[in-house]
């Protein structure tokens, strides 16, 4: 069992820079491919970001490919989504999740709001 603990959420105005981090407990992250999901209201739950096991392959969206970074670090067993250049419809709750592959995913963090002003 993995828990996940996402921090780093909040406002932000357009143009500006927030970096999400993703605490796991429970087993070793070295153990998952991670991705960051992201809900906006009304909409669905779509991937933005992702990596797999040892780090080398990431995968982005077309919508932040360009201003988000995914990036792991496994020995404080944390993954991180920085994301530059926000803009309004990047306002969503941004969710991470771990699982075997880099599009299959068993575990869940309870998401952090990202709000971004125009």
């Amino acid at each position: 069992q993995v828990q996940l603990v996402e921090s780093g959420g909040g406002l932000v105005q357009t143009g500006g820079s927030l970096r999400l981090s993703c605490a796991a407990s429970g087993r070793t992250l070295r153990d998952y491919a991670m991705g960051w999901f992201r809900q906006a209201p009304g909409k669905e739950r779509g991937l933005v970001a992702a990596i797999t096991l040892s780090g080398p392959s990431t995968y982005y969206s077309d919508s932040v490919k360009g201003r988000f970074t995914i990036s792991r670090d496994n020995a404080k067993n944390t993954v991180y989504l920085q994301m530059n250049s926000l803009k309004p419809e990047d306002t969503a709750v941004y969710y991470c999740a771990a699982g075997p592959t880099l599009f299959a995913y068993n575990y869940w963090g309870q998401g952090a709001q990202v709000t971004v002003s125009s």
